[in-house]
C-alpha cells in the first residue's frame, strides 16, 4: 500500500520592512513599526521568511534607493512601509514610492482608507499607495501598531465585516511570478480563486 506523498512545504519569501521616521531613525524614540510589522506577519504566514529590514529618515531620495536597493539587489518578494503618509511637509513615502513604480495599485490605498474611516475621519488625509516594481509588491502602512494590524488584518468582527488589505496580498503576488503565500486562517484568509489555488481545499 503505497503512503499518500507528504504535502510540500510553503514557498520561501522574502519580505522587506521599512521603517520611516526622522526621529526614530536618529534614536529620539524607539521605533515600533519594525516589530509591529514584523509581529503581525510572523503570525500570519506559514511560509518560512527572511527578513530584510531598514529603519531611515523623511527622505524621498533615501526612501526610494532602499525600496529600489530592497527589490532589485535584495529579491524582496513583499516590501512593507510604515510612516510618513500623512500631509506634513516631511511626509513623503508615497511620492518615493511612486517613483520606483512599475504599474499602481490603487485598490490598497482606497481600502485602507476605508478601514481607518471605521475609527477616525481624518483617515482620509492618509495618502498610502501600494505599486509594482519588477516581480515585488509594495505597499505603504499607517504608522502605528494598532493601525498597521487593524489595516492587514481589516475588521472581521464589524457588521458587516471590512476585508483587510492583506487578503489579496498573496493572490497579487501570485499573478506578478512571486512565490506562493499560505497564510494561518485565524489570523488572515487569504482569497484566491478556486482555479488559483495550489492544493485543493476541501469544508
Amino acid at each position: 500500500m503505497n503512503e499518500a506523498a507528504p504535502a510540500p512545504l510553503p514557498d520561501p519569501v522574502r519580505i522587506g520592512l521599512v521603517s520611516i521616521s526622522d526621529r526614530a531613525s536618529s534614536g529620539v524614540y524607539q521605533d515600533q513599526g519594525l516589530p509591529a510589522l514584523k509581529d503581525w506577519l510572523s503570525r500570519a504566514l506559514k511560509n518560512p521568511v527572511t527578513w530584510v529590514e531598514r529603519l531611515i529618515p523623511d527622505d524621498q531620495d533615501g526612501i526610494a534607493a532602499t525600496l529600489r536597493a530592497l527589490v532589485d539587489d535584495e529579491r524582496c518578494d513583499l516590501v512593507l512601509t510604515t510612516g510618513g503618509t500623512g500631509p506634513a511637509p516631511r511626509d513623503v513615502t508615497p511620492e518615493a514610492t511612486l517613483a520606483v513604480a512599475d504599474k499602481v495599485m490603487p485598490g490598497f490605498g482606497e481600502q485602507m482608507r476605508q478601514i481607518s474611516l471605521a475609527f477616525v475621519p481624518t483617515a482620509i488625509l492618509s495618502r498610502q499607495v501600494a505599486v509594482i516594481r519588477g516581480r515585488a509588491l509594495i505597499v505603504n502602512l499607517p504608522g502605528q501598531p494598532k493601525a498597521i494590524a487593524e489595516t492587514l488584518e481589516g475588521l472581521p468582527r464589524a457588521a458587516p465585516p471590512v476585508h483587510g488589505i492583506f487578503a489579496a496580498v498573496p493572490y497579487c503576488i501570485d499573478l506578478i511570478g512571486g512565490p506562493y503565500l499560505e497564510t494561518d486562517e485565524a489570523v488572515c484568509k487569504a482569497f484566491r480563486p478556486k482555479s488559483a489555488l495550489r492544493v485543493p481545499r476541501t469544508g
